[in-house]
């Protein structure tokens, strides 16, 4: 029987999941709340924040979906899958007391260091004077200071001196630049390397990850500018060779799941590794509890199995029997974004170019919706900092890069910016994929 389906969460990665979701012969009617103008073409929305957890059961419940899933980092944190859950819900995502493994570095850093799962060297701290004695003591940089709490993953400085890290100090525990995420600390070594991506479906038992991806966070080209939500994304990567997602199954994925069981708290839903190829082999870099932004956005197209499928088995605890098999080619995934993005940015844009949505006409070319709204006359506008995600998919990088810009120009809006060079360092590294 096809199934009545919720999706919590309102950005670009949402989307992905609902159309995702669309292609299981199981997937009945589909709805998303908060969501937003774009999604509203896939499906139906409901406009109720995402982090009003009481709000979202008692309307899960009122409306009987047969499945939620909770795609937001806030709302696992709040325990809404344990909410979910009491009234008879089935979701996808981990309930509170796994979703700590993102929502507090200082339990994710403890994790590791305690079942001897490879990270950076690290210290933590809620006393800001000694923060700073810590550094001075190493006098190595640069060094890398973590808000405790859920940032939006902006909540990372990495401070080349002395000055840069007392700022730092200054604006997460002192100036309380992320709110009570910055109480806490996590002061750690400064890792070198390729980074890389790799979400997973986990149902606590065994890991089964999804293709490889890069993230691109910096605002401006060449890795310059401040930091963002992520501006572009491509997989799979071409560092994580077969070798290294074998040393990475064995020495952290599914330790991982070991550690998280032996604390009493089961971690099911997609579990995201950040990972950094050091020259002392792979290390983490930090875990998320749900899919990444806007990483979903390239792995998620490239998936040949049944989405809805799969998370079912996650939850029912049966992932070992059901089939996760992605295709061989490759995805880029390019942000068009509000002038002056991350900062200032104004809302309210006519966007032109798309037909309901997208792109009329391009099979390999997809458009997710991050901050978008329909006017009263349909009107399409821009209304978030990060607008769409043009995704390509191709045979190779080079083919699936070159689509996702061409498509790029076809999309306009006042003030549009984005990012030139998404996927230049995975097309350097393709002799490392090569090997």
């Amino acid at each position: 029987m096809a199934k009545k389906i919720l999706v919590v969460g309102g950005g670009g990665r949402e989307h992905a999941i609902i159309k995702a979701l669309k292609k299981s012969p199981d997937c009945g009617e589909i709805w998303c709340a908060p969501g937003n103008g774009g999604i509203s073409y896939d499906a139906k929305c409901k406009n109720i924040k995402a982090t009003d957890v009481e709000t979202m059961v008692a309307f899960a419940a009122e409306e009987k979906f047969d499945y939620v899933v909770v795609a937001q980092d806030d709302p696992l944190a709040l325990g809404m899958v344990d909410a979910l859950a009491a009234v008879g819900i089935p979701a996808f995502g981990p309930d509170k007391a796994a979703a700590r493994i993102e929502a507090s570095k200082v339990f994710s850093k403890d994790l590791m260091k305690k079942y001897g799962i490879p990270t950076a060297d690290y210290a933590t701290f809620d006393d800001p004077a000694k923060v700073m004695d810590y550094i001075k003591a190493k006098g190595k940089y640069p060094v890398v200071i973590k808000a405790d709490g859920l940032a939006l993953g902006k909540g990372v400085l990495i401070c080349e001196n002395e000055e840069q890290a007392a700022d730092g100090v200054k604006e997460i525990m002192l100036d309380k630049k992320f709110g009570a995420s910055g109480n806490h600390v996590v002061v750690e070594e400064f890792l070198t390397g390729p980074e890389v991506s790799v979400l997973s479906f986990t149902d606590g038992k065994v890991v089964k990850p999804m293709v490889s991806s890069m993230d691109h966070k910096r605002a401006n080209d060449h890795d310059t500018g401040l930091n963002t939500g992520g501006m572009g994304t491509v997989a799979p990567n071409p560092y994580y060779t077969p070798a290294i997602a074998a040393e990475c199954m064995e020495k952290i994925f599914l330790p991982t799941i070991q550690a998280m069981n032996a604390e009493g708290c089961p971690f099911k839903g997609c579990l995201y590794f950040g990972l950094m190829l050091t020259p002392d082999g792979p290390k983490v870099i930090e875990y998320n509890c749900r899919f990444g932004d806007p990483e979903t956005q390239v792995v998620l197209p490239l998936l040949e199995s049944d989405l809805l499928k799969i998370m079912a088995a996650c939850t029912e605890g049966t992932l070992a029997d059901t089939e996760v098999k992605f295709s061989e080619g490759a995805a880029c995934c390019v942000i068009l974004a509000s002038g002056g993005y991350p900062v200032s940015y104004e809302k309210g844009k006519p966007i032109s170019g798309l037909t309901n949505g997208q792109l009329e006409g391009e099979s390999n070319i997809t458009v997710y919706h991050s901050g978008t709204a329909l006017r009263e006359d349909g009107t399409l506008v821009t209304n978030g900092g990060r607008v769409l995600n043009v995704v390509a998919k191709g045979d190779s990088f080079e083919e699936a890069r070159e689509r996702a810009y061409e498509a790029c120009d076809l999309i306009n809006f006042e003030g549009k910016m984005f990012r030139h060079d998404i996927g230049k360092k995975a097309l350097q590294g393709r002799s490392a994929w090569d090997e």
